[in-house]
Order: C-alpha cells, then sequence, then structure tokens
C-alpha cells in the first residue's frame, strides 16, 4: 500500500511562482503519486460502498422504488416535454423503474443510456418501461439500436455514495463524468443522483476530473445541491 505521507508532497504541484526552482519532473511526479494515493482510496471505498448498499438494497429494494415513483420529479418542474435518462437497475442499484413508469405518463419522454465504447460519453435511445431490450456490457440491459437517439434534459445517475458537497461516488469508468461535459457543453442539463438516503458518506474522495450533481434523489426525498 502507498505511503499516504505523499499527499504532502502537493504544494510542490500547486505552485504558480514563475521563478520557482522546483525541476518540472518532480512535479509531474509528485501529481503522478497524489493521483495514485487518490484512485487507491476511491478504490477501497468502492468496495465498502458496494458492500453497504448491497445490505440496503436486501431490505429497502420493494419500498423504496414505491416511495420514489411516488416522489416523481415535480421538484424539477413540469415535464413539457423533456427528456429524462435513468438506468435500468444493475445489481443493487435502486430501481426507478416505477418512477419511469409514472414519468411516461406525465409526459416526459423516457431514455436509457448506452455504452458505445470505453472512455467515451455516452449515448442516450428513447425508451419506457416495457419495451424490448438487449444485454450491453457488464449484461446491463439497454434499448435496441433501432431506438431514436435523444439528448437529455435530466440525467439521473446510479452511484455507490454520495456526500453532502454533491460529490458522487461510481464505478470508476469515468462515462457519466465524461458524459455530463460533453451535455452541459450542448444545452443544460440537470444531473440527480439517485440512491439509498443510507449511501450518504461524510466525504467522497475525489480527483478533477469528478463532476458534481445537482440534486440527490433517495426513498426520503429530494436534496439540492450548490445555490
Amino acid at each position: 500500500m502507498l505511503d499516504r505521507g505523499l499527499v504532502h508532497t502537493a504544494p510542490t504541484y500547486n505552485s504558480r511562482d514563475s521563478g520557482s526552482c522546483v525541476p518540472t519532473a518532480v512535479v509531474a511526479f509528485n501529481f503522478f503519486v497524489i493521483e495514485a494515493v487518490l484512485s487507491l482510496d476511491k478504490q477501497q471505498v468502492r468496495k465498502a460502498a458496494s458492500a453497504k448498499r448491497t445490505q440496503i438494497h436486501k431490505s429497502l429494494q420493494t419500498s423504496a422504488e414505491k416511495k420514489l415513483a411516488a416522489i416523481g420529479l415535480d421538484f424539477l418542474g413540469p415535464a413539457q416535454g423533456r427528456v429524462v435518462s435513468g438506468f435500468y437497475p444493475y445489481l443493487s442499484e435502486i430501481s426507478v423503474l416505477a418512477l419511469f413508469e409514472d414519468l411516461f405518463q406525465k409526459g416526459w419522454i423516457t431514455s436509457l443510456p448506452v455504452v458505445v465504447k470505453k472512455d467515451s460519453p455516452l449515448e442516450f435511445r428513447q425508451w419506457k418501461v416495457g419495451d424490448e431490450t438487449k444485454a450491453g456490457p457488464w449484461g446491463i440491459l439497454e434499448p435496441l439500436d433501432t431506438a431514436p437517439v435523444v439528448i437529455p434534459d435530466v440525467l439521473l445517475v446510479p452511484l455507490l455514495a454520495f456526500d453532502k458537497s454533491g460529490y458522487r461516488l461510481g464505478y470508476g469508468g469515468g462515462f457519466y463524468d465524461r458524459t455530463i461535459v460533453k451535455l452541459k457543453a450542448q444545452k443544460p442539463v440537470i444531473v440527480v443522483g439517485v440512491c439509498y438516503s443510507a449511501q450518504e458518506v461524510e466525504k467522497v474522495p475525489t480527483q478533477p476530473h469528478d463532476e458534481k450533481l445537482d440534486w440527490v434523489l433517495t426513498e426520503n426525498g429530494p436534496i439540492k445541491f450548490g445555490s
């Protein structure tokens, strides 16, 4: 395991003084070490958060799904034909399927993400509960290739943990971080983490590329981050 004392090299990375005599190679090495430590921390937190979510899911999955549907997305305003992307529940993820059925009835255009390729943003295809699906990477169900491509106005994302600052702990592939950046460059998009309330932690370990959530929706209701 890496020595956490290596984190104390951070000040040399942050220095902007043009007169600094710190060699560029040292600065680059220090940055690499910091990133490696943070990555290791995230792996450890992911393992613990996944185990915790599995236990929560066993006792709350049915009631939580119903509560999400009852809460809905009214806190984001009326549907007005907007596009919302969700996720087909995988392993111990909270299910948004009952919520999706309700959103479709209220006039939302519902969709699911599609993995295009590694290290690329996600694509979104129109889908409603009952439509046919196919198995994508990791066995996660996705819409058929014939389903229309859409660009979400609201992005519902799964997570392993979240904190009070709005940071989300994902699975490590970076798909949603890249996707959020791409979508926000195209138009305003609201990012909502959807999970069990007990998945909140004191602090999620973060890295510069991590994108914040605008909201979190749990079985207890929505939580807004920022102003």
